[in-house]
């Protein structure tokens, strides 16, 4: 008699799951850093214009996004070729700008109603009418801190020839 066994051909070992956890968190972290949160679906044209001074909005939580433009090739069979006003995800009337503005500011805290503020995205190409009749009803709005996007740039290049 032996005292070995011979081993049996074919067997194979136990696959080990000790770095199954650390694998899974790896890839849930990776997730969390690579993915963008949309912030709007713009279904306006916004095409901003160049200014030379820029600087960054410090705390987006706090802003109220404002977009006017011609309708996108899209929205175009609906609202036609004039300027339009974007609310959020979808084009609005200026009349509706109050109460979206009032709204926005309502589902702050206490304590930041007063760094509230509404940032204008207005295409270069946009009519003034539609943007005084925009900033006319945030004033009866109250909400008198207005912001203007623009890109960072020669502001020379905005004029057209």
């Amino acid at each position: 008699m032996s005292k070995f066994k011979k081993k049996k051909s074919g067997d194979l070992p136990a696959i080990s799951t000790a770095s199954l956890p650390d694998i899974v968190f790896m890839l849930l972290f990776f997730f969390m850093v690579a993915t963008v949160m949309r912030e709007n679906e713009l279904s306006v044209e916004n095409n901003l214009p160049l200014a030379g001074e820029v600087e960054k909005l410090s705390d987006k939580n706090k802003v109220a996004f404002i977009y006017i433009g011609k309708p996108n090739e899209k929205m175009q069979k609906q609202f036609g070729t004039n300027d339009v006003v974007q609310l959020g995800d979808k084009i609005s009337s200026v009349k509706q700008v109050q109460d979206y503005v009032n709204t926005k500011r309502n589902k702050m805290n206490e304590d930041e109603k007063d760094e509230f503020l509404v940032s204008l995205k207005v295409d270069r190409n946009s009519k003034v009418g539609i943007l005084t009749d925009v900033k006319q009803e945030l004033r009866d709005a109250y909400a008198l801190k207005v912001n203007y996007t623009s890109k960072e740039g020669n502001s020379m290049k905005n004029i057209k020839k």
